[in-house]
């Protein structure tokens, strides 16, 4: 997931910030390398545009066109809209997995193999950092951070003034909630009115109970959901619900407003990615927070497994341009702009990151939590069909917010996906 943040104004919809672009020729014909993605953040932006910038000074006659989307509507329809489109991207966001694989089908997504074992890749990232991005034996993306998409996160003073101490199991959880919900406090902030927030985490949750066997095969389409260990799993979520243990407004807000209970001391704690680690820092300086893990879960799950992703750039196999988009690539992940990224709270999987001292280590602890995990569980939305995982949210939603029982949220997600 580039991060699930909302959008300033100013890119709500579509901000396209061009480096040195004075006329747009028909693509294919002009030198314009175009480059799409949902909004990393404003800080982001700005090493994106500096390097935009940079790479047009040191190629004379070329420009990069930057297009930065709203997430989700880049997620859904725009990424499609835009590979699709006249001007389509030469280089755009992707997630790997089903959605990467997805890409390959369709043709959209070149073999850079040649780029990184003799070219301008070569040598920026490990070799094993390409693993999850080659599809059909060959290299389809230039991988850029890896994400941890959901960890419990606390507050620190608020747990110490209720004698609190971070949950590891279920039954803690369970206790944790019903003390915060007892002196007035949120438990757990979430805003899931997109559905992504709460399911993601609670997609986690569940995997945790059927086994990430059971999950993945359901997800993909190969295995029901309509059976008693779904039930079983849901009925979890049921629990949360009955200990209030998120706010009564989760699936009526969206995650910015979910952010903002925990980011104002309203919330104890916070399910969601590593990406609020920057997030806080700049909304909430002052806020003193650590995170754990998804306590343990009663059930069939590695009750140490981690769920996350990693994400990157896809050069078009229909560009004209597969080359020069590749050098683009390559300058984005030198080392001056892998440090820049950094600056901006983002952590690239380039061989250069390690060599900074300038990372927070709660990120560095959420890379080793990723790194040292023996099972990582794929999100729903960008691991598997983006149709089956919408329907996995919305069941889970709707027993968190009390529409639907188990059963029946089981059964209806089952008749969805068929």
């Amino acid at each position: 997931m580039s991060t699930k943040r909302t959008l300033a104004a100013a890119v709500a919809v579509v901000a396209t910030v061009t480096a040195g672009l004075t006329a747009c020729a028909p693509a294919g014909d002009d030198k314009v390398i175009r480059v799409a993605m949902g909004s990393p953040g404003e800080a982001q932006i700005r090493v994106w545009d500096a390097a935009a910038a940079e790479f047009a000074e040191e190629n004379p006659g070329w420009t990069v066109e930057m297009n930065y989307q709203d997430d989700d509507q880049y997620q859904t329809i725009g990424l499609p809209n835009l590979l699709n489109g006249r001007n389509a991207p030469d280089i755009y966001f992707e997630w790997v997995g089903s959605r990467l694989e997805t890409r390959t089908a369709d043709g959209f997504a070149a073999d850079i193999t040649e780029y990184v074992e003799d070219g301008p890749l070569t040598g920026l990232l490990d070799e094993s950092a390409y693993a999850p991005a080659t599809v059909d034996g060959g290299i389809r993306l230039v991988p850029h951070i890896a994400d941890v998409t959901n960890v419990l996160w606390y507050n620190e003073d608020i747990f110490a003034e209720q004698g609190l101490t971070p949950p590891t199991t279920w039954e803690e959880l369970l206790d944790t909630c019903d003390a915060l919900d007892a002196a007035g406090i949120i438990p757990i902030a979430s805003g899931n009115k997109d559905l992504w927030a709460a399911g993601n985490w609670l997609g986690h949750l569940v995997s945790r109970v059927v086994g990430e066997d059971v999950y993945d095969s359901a997800l993909k389409g190969e295995t029901s959901f309509d059976t008693p260990e779904w039930v079983e799993a849901f009925g979890y979520v049921q629990e949360l619900a009955d200990h209030n243990c998120v706010n009564e407004s989760a699936n009526a807000i969206d995650d910015n407003e979910g952010a903002q209970l925990f980011f104002q001391g309203q919330a104890a704690m916070h399910a969601i990615g590593s990406w609020l680690v920057s997030w806080a820092i700049d909304e909430a300086p002052d806020l003193n927070f650590d995170f754990v893990n998804l306590p343990e879960m009663p059930g069939a799950g590695d009750q140490q497994s981690v769920i996350g992703v990693v994400t990157g750039y896809v050069v078009n196999a229909k560009s004209t341009k597969i080359e020069k988009a590749v050098e683009f690539l390559a300058l984005v992940n030198n080392e001056a702009n892998v440090t820049a990224f950094i600056e901006a709270e983002a952590i690239p999987l380039a061989l250069s990151a390690a060599n900074s001292d300038a990372i927070d280590e709660r990120t560095l602890r959420l890379n080793s939590l990723l790194a040292d995990s023996g099972t990582v569980i794929n999100p729903p939305d960008t691991g598997y069909d983006l149709g089956t995982a919408e329907a996995f949210y919305a069941a889970l939603a709707a027993v968190l917010g009390g529409q639907a029982t188990p059963e029946d949220a089981v059964a209806t997600l089952a008749g969805a996906v068929g």
